[in-house]
């Protein structure tokens, strides 16, 4: 049963949880923007967001909600962004935006019109240079996702985000995610999965099939995982580590990170992207919202890859303690990596090999590689790269010709 959150028709409260999660969208919403329009000779950006449990919009505390969220962070901005054109001589940035806001509470699909009008209404008076289109829906997620995709798709959409923030654990086939991956060639899926309501289910129906998971055992694969422990910590590490281990064959980049409400619910935001630049970013505005999200493993690279016999699982919760902890193991795990590349990467296939293993933040990842006694960063002439502000994406890494004594030797 589809644990029921909010009371649309007699004014919802906002959790804790959601909360958090607005967050972290609304800033890497910011984030995900500027990145795209980082190149000031760019004229013209279009988008199609997709929000697929919109609700209403407004929480009775006067919050706003994603759809809301979205729509203001994009005039914000865009606002911003031509502001700065302008001082630097630079054209102007033209936008179009295409959103499809579904629910299937009758009260929240009422109230959402209602409560992106004045947006709406405020982007006609304001720009010249912006155009939001909005469809508004009242269906299963799962009986219009196709027509939504076909859609975009007709439409030449070519820059997609889904926020798929269902009210527990049922309500999308995790099927349908890879082929919402496959809309274009620049999509992105925030996706929240209630790990604990998904398991409390399947303890109370031993027997019901799984749809989300196929014909996986999953209480068997979390037994075999924690073996046969079940203290909290070592339960959501291996419950991350699976989580992981099968959506990661769906995206190139699928950061499988806790809401960090231990009072309440457990709930995975997971987030898939097909570029190390979108992970990028997003552990970037995790650490912006340090403790907002949680991580239990190691904080270097390879993230996952704990043995619960080994070491006792630690608590990351992307905040000072937590940068400086990923930065000691970058130092070792960094080198560790090259050392099986003999002729070295550039910056940007280090990033591409690296981003879905850690946590860390980009700064400290690039701290380590100018730091590192082991590795040396070199110019396309050769020359010694020697402060982190100058390192550009085809610049050189590699092991140093004379390395320390604790590196291990390349492989093969």
């Amino acid at each position: 049963m589809v644990k029921k959150e909010y009371d649309w028709q007699h004014g919802a409260v906002l959790s804790p949880h959601s909360r958090q999660k607005h967050k972290i969208l609304a800033d890497y919403f910011f984030q995900y923007l500027k990145t795209r329009w980082k190149h000031p000779q760019a004229k013209k950006f279009r988008i199609a967001v997709v929000d697929g449990f919109a609700g209403g919009g407004l929480y009775n505390c006067g919050s706003q909600g994603s759809p809301l969220i979205f729509i203001s962070t994009l005039i914000n901005a865009l606002r911003e962004e031509n502001i700065r054109r302008s001082s630097e001589g630079f054209p102007i940035l033209n936008v179009e935006a295409k959103l499809y806001l579904n629910d299937t509470d009758p009260w929240a699909y009422a109230q959402l019109q209602e409560n992106c009008n004045p947006l709406l209404a405020g982007i006609k008076d304001e720009f010249d240079n912006l155009r939001v289109e909005v469809s508004y829906l009242n269906e299963a997620f799962e009986e219009i996702v196709e027509n939504i995709s076909r859609d975009i798709q007709n439409s030449s959409f070519t820059n997609v985000l889904f926020n798929l923030d269902q009210c527990g654990h049922s309500l999308v086939d995790v099927t349908s995610l890879s082929r919402l991956l496959n809309t274009s060639k620049s999509v992105e899926i925030f996706y929240t999965f209630a790990i604990q309501t998904f398991f409390t289910f399947l303890s109370d129906n031993p027997d019901k099939n799984c749809v989300q998971f196929g014909d996986m055992d999953i209480v068997a694969k979390i037994n075999e995982l924690t073996a046969g422990n079940r203290r909290r910590s070592e339960w959501l590490g291996a419950t991350e580590r699976f989580v992981f281990d099968y959506f990661k064959a769906m995206a190139p980049y699928v950061s499988p990170f806790t809401i960090n409400n231990p009072e309440g619910w457990y709930y995975w935001l997971l987030h898939f992207a097909k570029s190390y630049r979108a992970r990028q970013v997003y552990n970037d505005v995790l650490h912006a919202n340090s403790s907002y999200q949680a991580h239990f493993g190691k904080s270097g690279l390879e993230m996952l890859a704990y043995s619960p016999e080994e070491r006792p699982l630690e608590l990351y919760l992307f905040d000072s303690t937590g940068r400086s902890k990923a930065k000691n193991e970058l130092h070792h795990d960094i080198p560790a990596f090259l050392s099986d590349v003999n002729a070295g990467l550039t910056i940007e296939q280090l990033y591409s090999g690296i981003y879905n293993q850690t946590p860390a933040h980009s700064e400290d990842i690039d701290s380590v590689l100018i730091e590192n006694s082991d590795v040396e960063v070199l110019t396309q002439n050769g020359r010694p790269r020697r402060a982190v502000s100058g390192i550009k994406l085809n610049d050189k890494v590699q092991i140093r010709a004379q390395r320390s004594f604790y590196l291990p030797a390349a492989k093969g």
